[in-house]
C-alpha cells in the first residue's frame, strides 16, 4: 500500500486549504479517500503506484503542499486503542483513519516531515521498508515534480485540455481556448508535459519496489 500525508506549507499566510487539496485529489483512485487527518493535514492510501505518483503530483500543482508518500502496510485498529494490534491488510468499513494504523502510515509520516525540512525545493520525500529504492523513487519525483512546479497558468489552461496518449488533440484545445493549433503546440513543449508522462511510469514502478525488505536505519 501506499500512504500519501500531504501537509500545507503556508496556512499561516492563506489560511486552511485543506478542503481545496481534498477537491483536487477526487480524481485519484483510493482505497480510503483521502481525508483531513489533523490541522492543515490529509490522509489518503492508494494500492496502486501509479495512483500515488498522479496523486504527489496533483498536490504540487498547487505549489503549497508538503507530500510525504510511505511504502508499506497499513490495515485495521480499534480507534480507542491506537496502539493495539493491527489487522494487516483489513481496512475498516467506514473508511475512517481514526480505525487505520500500520508502518505504510509511520513511513509517511516520516516522509512529509523530510519534505517539509528547509531547503527542499520540490517537496516531495518518498520513506519504505526498502531505503535505496525509496530514495530513487523521491529522486525521480522530485525531478518531475519540478516540471509540475514551474508551469504557468496559461500552460496549464491548455493541458487540462489534454489526455496522454491520445491523437488529434491540439486543434480541438485550441478551438477551445480560441488560440492557434501552434500557440497549443509551443505550450506542451514549454512545459515538458510528453515527458512528465514518460516519466509517471518510472516514478511508479520504484515506488513499487520500494516495498522490501524493512531496513537497518541508523
Amino acid at each position: 500500500m501506499y500512504v500519501l500525508t500531504i501537509n500545507q506549507r503556508d496556512s499561516r499566510e492563506v489560511g486552511d486549504m485543506v478542503h481545496d487539496l481534498l477537491r483536487a485529489l477526487r480524481p485519484v483512485r483510493t482505497v480510503l479517500p483521502f481525508q483531513r487527518s489533523v490541522g492543515d493535514e490529509a490522509i489518503g492510501i492508494v494500492a496502486d503506484p501509479a495512483a500515488a505518483v498522479d496523486a504527489a503530483l496533483r498536490a504540487l500543482r498547487e505549489r503549497r503542499w508538503n507530500v510525504g508518500i510511505g511504502v508499506g502496510s497499513v490495515g485495521t485498529v480499534d480507534p480507542a486503542d491506537p496502539d493495539g494490534p493491527v489487522r494487516p491488510g483489513v481496512l475498516p468499513d467506514t473508511q475512517d483513519l481514526r480505525e487505520v494504523g500500520g508502518p505504510g502510515l509511520a513511513h509517511a509520516r516520516r516522509a512529509v516531515e523530510e519534505a517539509a525540512k528547509a531547503g527542499v525545493r520540490v517537496p516531495v520525500s518518498v520513506d519504505g521498508p526498502h531505503v535505496e529504492t525509496a530514495a530513487q523513487a523521491e529522486a525521480v519525483l522530485r525531478l518531475v515534480g519540478q516540471l509540475v512546479l514551474t508551469r504557468t497558468e496559461a500552460e496549464w489552461a491548455v493541458l487540462d485540455l489534454l489526455v496522454p496518449g491520445v491523437r488529434g488533440q491540439q486543434k480541438l484545445a485550441a478551438a477551445e481556448l480560441g488560440i492557434t493549433v501552434q500557440a497549443v503546440s509551443k505550450a506542451v513543449q514549454r512545459s515538458f508535459w510528453t515527458e512528465e508522462h514518460a516519466c509517471r511510469p518510472a516514478a511508479a514502478r520504484l515506488l513499487g519496489l520500494a516495498e522490501g525488505p524493512e531496513a537497518i536505519r541508523p
